[in-house]
Order: C-alpha cells, then sequence, then structure tokens
C-alpha cells in the first residue's frame, strides 16, 4: 500500500489522516500542510503501517509545535520515545 494524506476540515480545525507507509518522500507535502497551522491542525496516524527515522523525527517535531498526534500505533510511540532519549 502506498502512502495517502487526507485533508478533513472540522470547523476552524483540520484533521490530517495519514494512511499507509508515510516516508521521507512524504514530508515535503507535510510540512506544507502543518506550516503555520500548528494550534488548528491534528494527525490521525491510525492507519499507518510503516514510517522511517525522518517521520518519526517529523512527529517528534509537530508535538514540540503544538500539534496533535492522535491515533498513534504503539511501535511508532516507542520510536519517537526511543529517538528523544537517544537526542538528549
Amino acid at each position: 500500500m502506498t502512502a495517502r494524506i487526507e485533508e478533513i476540515s472540522r470547523g476552524r480545525t483540520i484533521a490530517l489522516r495519514l494512511i499507509g507507509r508515510i516516508q521521507s518522500q512524504h514530508l515535503d507535502d507535510l510540512k506544507a500542510l502543518t506550516s503555520g497551522r500548528a494550534a488548528h491542525v491534528t494527525l490521525d496516524l491510525h492507519e499507518v503501517t510503516l514510517v522511517d527515522i525522518e517521520v518519526v523525527r517529523f512527529l517528534i517535531s509537530c508535538e514540540a509545535r503544538g500539534l496533535k498526534v492522535l491515533n498513534c500505533p504503539r511501535f511508532i510511540r516507542q520510536w519517537m520515545i526511543r529517538e528523544q532519549s537517544d537526542q538528549k
């Protein structure tokens, strides 16, 4: 399965539903969709099946900027935690 990004408008907020294999080649699109809109964007990872290290780092930076990462699969969350502890 390839990656897909669905933008769902919910009033003043926008949910970006990420589906499939999200890899570094998709980051330009994700950065464009989230740039300057942190308070109004959520990332829904419920249907994500695979990510690479650059995506993990992007998700960490999103949370640091105030974006909400919802329905994050356990393997991704654990990788994010490990990556954050390795950077300290």
